[in-house]
C-alpha cells in the first residue's frame, strides 16, 4: 500500500450467499468510510464459513459475490487489501498456536457457540467451537489495532484481547501483539427481519420477505417494504414509544442508515401519520441507494477473471504482512525452521 497509516483495521464477511442490507449497513458501508483513515484488510472469511456444511461450488461463487459486493459498494482494492481468508495460510497456522494458548474455560463462555449449536451441540463441528481462535488469528496476524464489531462479535473481540495478552505474557514478548480496540458505530443499529423485529435479518430465513438482498431489483425492494410489518397505529411522536414497536424501530433504523437523516428527525417528520407515506419514501431511498450497487455487483459477476485478479493481488499483499508475523511467532514459540 502506498500510504503508511498509523492504525490497522481487519474485518471480514462470510461468503454464505445472498448478502442483504443488514450486511451492508452493519459492515460493508462502514468499511468504505474507514479506507481513508486506516490501513485496511478486508477479507472474505471462507474458513469460517465451513464451520457448517457448504456446497463447494456455491462457496466459490459466494466468495466472488462478496468480493463483487465489496467493490460495488465502494471498497477500493488500491486503497485496501481485499482477499479471501483461506488463500493466506498464516491465518490457519496462527490459529493452531492460539488453540494451544486459549483456555477451554474461555471458549466455554462463548455464547455464540451455544446459540449456533443449540440443543444439538454434540453434533456441532469442533471448528464451530474453536471459531473464536481463528477470528483472533485473523486479527492478530496483521497486528490490527482496531476491529469494527457488532454486538454479536463483542465477546469474541474480548477473547482476542485475552489471547494477545496471554501470548505476550507466556512467551515474554511484551507488546508483540497489540491489544485491538473495537470500533463501534453508535449510529448503526442492528438490522432486523422485516417480518419480525425481534429476529436479526438473516440470509437463512426461509421467507424472502424477511430481508432485502443486495441483488434485489427495484420492484422487489418496493414490494418487500410494502409488505414489511409495522404496527396497528400511526407513527408515534416519541423515541420511547418507537422503541416498544420493534418493527417500526427497525424500519426507521434502515431509513436513517441509508438517508443519513437522524432517527429523531424522521420521527418528527412522520409522527401522527399512517405508515403508507413513510414506506413509500423509504422505498424511494432504498431504490436510489441500492440500484447502482446492485447493477455493479451483477456486472462484476460477469467478469470473474477480474475478481480473481483482485483477490490474487490482495492475497499477495496480505501474505507479505502475515508471513512476517508468522515467522516471528515461530521463532518466539521455538519452532525450528529449516532454511536453505
Amino acid at each position: 500500500m502506498n500510504e503508511i497509516k498509523k492504525n490497522t483495521v481487519l474485518s471480514g464477511v462470510q461468503p454464505s450467499g445472498n448478502l442483504h442490507i443488514g450486511n451492508y449497513l452493519g459492515a460493508i458501508k462502514n468499511f468504505v468510510s474507514m479506507q481513508s483513515d486506516y490501513n485496511c484488510f478486508f477479507c472474505i472469511v471462507d474458513l469460517h464459513a465451513i464451520t457448517v456444511k457448504q456446497d463447494p461450488k456455491i462457496l466459490k461463487r459466494n466468495t466472488l459475490e462478496v468480493a463483487a459486493s465489496y467493490i460495488a459498494s465502494g471498497i477500493d482494492p488500491k486503497k485496501s487489501v481485499v482477499f479471501n481468508q483461506s488463500s493466506v495460510s498464516a491465518h490457519s497456522e496462527l490459529a493452531w498456536i492460539f488453540n494451544c494458548v486459549t483456555r477451554m474455560g474461555w471458549l466455554n463462555r462463548m455464547t455464540q457457540f451455544k446459540d449456533k449449536a443449540g440443543k444439538d451441540k454434540e453434533n456441532a463441528s469442533s471448528g464451530l467451537f474453536i471459531y473464536p481462535n481463528l477470528m483472533a488469528a485473523d486479527i492478530l496476524v496483521y497486528k490490527a489495532t482496531h476491529v469494527p464489531v457488532g454486538n454479536d462479535q463483542k465477546q469474541h473481540l474480548e477473547l482476542t484481547r485475552d489471547i494477545a495478552q496471554k501470548f505476550n505474557r507466556d512467551f515474554n514478548c511484551e507488546n508483540f501483539f497489540p491489544i485491538p480496540e473495537p470500533i463501534i458505530d453508535k449510529d448503526i443499529s442492528r438490522i432486523m427481519s422485516l417480518k419480525d423485529g425481534g429476529q436479526k435479518m438473516s440470509k437463512s430465513d426461509l421467507s424472502e420477505y424477511s430481508r432485502i438482498s443486495l441483488l434485489d431489483e427495484s420492484d422487489e425492494i418496493i414490494k418487500k417494504i410494502k409488505k414489511a410489518k409495522t404496527a396497528d397505529t400511526v407513527m408515534p411522536e416519541k423515541i420511547e414509544q418507537i422503541l416498544k414497536l420493534s418493527e417500526v424501530n427497525n424500519l426507521l433504523n434502515i431509513y436513517a442508515g441509508f438517508s443519513g437523516i437522524e432517527k429523531e428527525k424522521l420521527i418528527a417528520q412522520y409522527k401522527g401519520q399512517n405508515f403508507s407515506n413513510f414506506k413509500s419514501d423509504l422505498s424511494d431511498i432504498l431504490v436510489e441507494q441500492m440500484k447502482p450497487i446492485t447493477a455493479e455487483i451483477k456486472k462484476l459477476m460477469q467478469d470473474k477473471g477480474y475478481l480473481i485478479e483482485i483477490l490474487l493481488e490482495g492475497q499477495n499483499k496480505a501474505n507479505e504482512v502475515a508471513q512476517k508475523t508468522i515467522n516471528d511467532v515461530y521463532d518466539i514459540v521455538g519452532f525450528l525452521r529449516n532454511e536453505t
